[in-house]
């Protein structure tokens, strides 16, 4: 069994959000899983967050959307997988 997860560092949400959501919609068939995670809530939201990212594409689709996302200013992205021997 083999998961890939693709790890992505937002620094500031309110500038890269509407980019990196254009990325995501762009690529929305290879994501299984999405989760969200930052600090704060309604005035005291945080302007840092973390994504994770369950793929389901292709070696080759799954480095080229983590490519896209990374070039968006304040973002980076990072695939990990995870791989159990049966």
């Amino acid at each position: 069994m083999k998961k890939v997860i693709l790890l992505v560092l937002i620094g500031k949400r309110k500038d890269a959000a509407v980019n990196l959501q254009k990325v995501l919609t762009a690529w929305g068939c290879i994501i299984k899983t999405r989760l969200g995670i930052h600090d704060g809530v309604l005035e005291n939201c945080s302007e840092k967050g973390l994504l994770i990212l369950e793929l389901c594409g292709s070696d080759e689709q799954n480095q080229e959307l983590s490519r896209k996302i990374s070039v968006i200013k304040g973002v980076k992205s990072e695939i990990i997988e995870l791989e159990l021997d049966e």
